[in-house]
């Protein structure tokens, strides 16, 4: 066996049904998970339909790097995006879709690590576990850049050691993150990307939450623009991982992009071509619609500002907990550690969240996660609702004892 796999640690929802076993919680309260970003939307019904209508597709086998078409469509919707110029995408060169970025994520690190030098991945702490998985398994050391509120819940570059970054041969940006909602700005963008330059490293910014915002007129910006900005029309040593799921609710289509280096792009397709499913024709024309209407989009957004001004008017009474900047997570303090603090609001009020710990390491002596537990409003607005109070309650109960 890859002796690899014995460095990989359980994954957060095994850890959670673990700290769950056992307990019976109250039978006259239905279950209410907010553990899992799962969007529960309804996905929307032209995307449906069109999929339907390309069954026929299916008696033919799809080309890994996808139809013309749908590349077209992608470089179009990330130019209108980012606002990146005419042109400044090559469909053909720089766009390639992908079943799910999870496995895209993970794939990335396998084809451009090179493991005979010592590699290093660097990624933010607490970070969704396939960057840790990715890099194991490419021979790498996770390098884990904590992140607190003090500083924004963004990783801050100043604080890795030289030594670091010279063995850095990738490093994951979650932004929006993950579970924080923290955006990185422009200026810290470009900061990555100067010391891509000077040390030789490739970026993967993971932006599959970019699409839930808050405030229509501040979306937040992405690595390509921030390499734009600075006048890299070839985008080089950064890559962006896009996904349909959060953005039009269609987590089961599977769907989503890499783009980026061109370079970096065409290495990634050969590694595809022999580990890599492509994306059925069916999901492809599915996904020429989904990027090409904006409107279900803003629904979709406007549905979540809903959850999360009820919610938090709600929680903000008894816990310390905002609104984030983007994404659908909640990332409160609890008084009590964040275990406790999860098994105990299961085993009194049926409401599960995520303990914060299990999304991160113990890195420089602390766990950023520690204390902080993840709830996310996919739930239907009622629930939410639902849940917002049982929690207060059991808060309440809690400080009365």
């Amino acid at each position: 066996m890859n002796p690899e796999l014995n460095k990989l640690q359980p994954y957060p929802f095994a850890r959670l049904a673990q700290l769950k076993g056992g307990i019976t919680p109250p039978q006259n309260r239905d279950h209410i998970p907010l553990s899992v970003g799962e969007p529960r939307h309804a996905a929307p019904h032209f995307i449906a339909q069109e999929l339907l209508a390309h069954l026929h597709g299916l008696s033919a086998y799809p080309l890994t790097k996808g139809t013309p078409a749908l590349r077209e469509t992608i470089a179009h919707w990330l130019t209108r995006r980012y606002s990146l110029g005419d042109n400044a995408i090559d469909a053909e060169q720089q766009v390639l879709p992908v079943n799910g970025t999870r496995e895209a994520l993970f794939a990335f690190a396998q084809t451009v690590i090179n493991r005979s030098t010592r590699p290093v991945v660097i990624m933010p702490n607490p970070f969704y576990q396939i960057y840790e998985g990715a890099a194991l398994l490419a021979g790498a050391e996770p390098w884990y850049l904590n992140t607190y509120a003090e500083n924004g819940f963004l990783p801050d570059l100043n604080t890795v050691p030289d030594a670091i970054w010279r063995r850095c041969q990738l490093l994951y940006l979650c932004s929006p993150g993950n579970p924080t909602g923290a955006v990185a700005g422009l200026e810290m963008l470009q900061q990555l990307i100067r010391l891509a330059d000077e040390h030789d490293f490739i970026i993967a910014s993971d932006e599959c939450y970019s699409e839930i915002y808050f405030d229509e007129q501040k979306p937040p910006p992405g690595l390509l623009q921030a390499a734009a900005a600075l006048g890299r029309d070839n985008f080089r040593r950064c890559v962006v991982f896009h996904s349909l799921s959060k953005r039009s609710n269609v987590p089961g289509l599977r769907s989503g992009f890499v783009a980026g280096d061109a370079g970096i792009i065409e290495q990634f397709l050969l590694y595809r071509t022999y580990h890599g499913s492509a994306m059925p024709p069916p999901a492809q024309a599915a996904s020429i619609k989904a990027w090409s209407d904006e409107q279900h989009v803003i629904d979709n957004r406007r549905l979540y500002q809903q959850k999360f001004s009820a919610v938090l008017e709600i929680l903000a009474p008894v816990m310390e907990v905002s609104q984030p900047e983007a994404g659908f997570y909640l990332w409160p303090r609890t008084e009590s550690g964040d275990t406790d603090f999860a098994r105990e609001l299961y085993a009194q009020q049926n409401v599960t969240v995520l303990p914060g710990s299990y999304l991160s390491r113990e890195a420089h002596g602390i766990n950023p996660g520690q204390n902080r537990v993840r709830m996310a409003l996919v739930a239907p607005l009622d629930e939410c609702i639902d849940a917002a109070k049982r929690i207060r309650n059991f808060i309440e109960n809690k400080q009365k004892q």
